[in-house]
């Protein structure tokens, strides 16, 4: 799935979140952050804000963009867990933010063996033999 957002003077964070009751893992990749059409040549930082191992808030700028010198930046997918939020720290922007999520079902385990395999089917492995000295 494809993500996107934009952070403004007006709209200066958004916060992804999954559900609560979603037992599927989920994993969001920032690909680019960028001045967009109506920037200003300031300074805009973007953070992250997530909790760390400790349920504690932390905020990690990502990127600090300017018209003039650096109007994007490419993050090369820096994978997050949700819930996460981007926050304009400083600047007006618009500043616009682009990756993915991917959502990995875990398995029922009670579907890792298969019970209709029979002995026949099952491939003998050739003994392991020491090696030569």
């Amino acid at each position: 799935l494809l993500l996107g957002c934009e952070l403004t003077a007006s709209t200066k964070s958004y916060t992804f979140e999954v559900d609560e009751e979603d037992d599927s893992d989920h994993i969001l990749a920032l690909s680019v952050v960028c001045l967009t059409d109506g920037a200003k040549d300031e300074c805009n930082v973007v953070e992250v804000v997530g909790r760390n191992h400790e349920n504690q808030e932390i905020a990690v700028p990502v990127a600090n963009l300017k018209l003039s010198c650096q109007p994007l930046l490419s993050l090369d997918n820096f994978k997050l867990q949700p819930p996460v939020t981007f926050r304009l720290a400083a600047g007006s922007g618009p500043v616009h933010l682009a990756g993915w999520h991917r959502i990995m079902h875990r398995e029922d385990a009670s579907f890792e063996e298969d019970d209709d395999l029979s002995e026949e089917d099952e491939e003998e492995l050739p003994p392991i033999m020491p090696a030569k000295k």
